[in-house]
């Protein structure tokens, strides 16, 4: 098996494939690597695990888009606001010390 670093993109030929089913599919779904199957070293197909394709699918659905661009006119529009400062940032009083801590305890 030839490897690509970055992505753990595999590439094996179907008849390996074929043998090692069981192998590769335990790679994709428990280690999240990829493999690109060839047929006379060219390549006819990939193998993902299928809540990443189930993602990709969705990704390519046009009301999906729809919701994706309104999101992003929306940010840059300023109509959002960062989850911090809906939250409120932790005021410094409502930190604990370590010191102030072990004093508690021993009381």
């Amino acid at each position: 098996m030839r490897k690509q670093a970055a992505f753990m993109v595999n590439r094996l030929p179907i008849s390996q494939a074929r043998v090692n089913l069981g192998q590769v599919a335990k790679r994709v779904h428990v280690g999240g690597e990829y493999f690109i199957l060839e047929k006379d070293g060219i390549p006819v197909m990939g193998i993902m695990g299928a809540e990443e394709l189930e993602d990709y699918l969705e990704l390519r659905t046009p009301a999906v888009n729809r919701q994706i661009e309104g999101s992003n006119a929306d940010i840059r529009a300023g109509r959002i606001k960062p989850a911090s400062a809906l939250l409120g940032a932790p005021s410094l009083s409502a930190q604990r010390s370590p010191a102030k801590d072990r004093r508690r305890k021993q009381k």
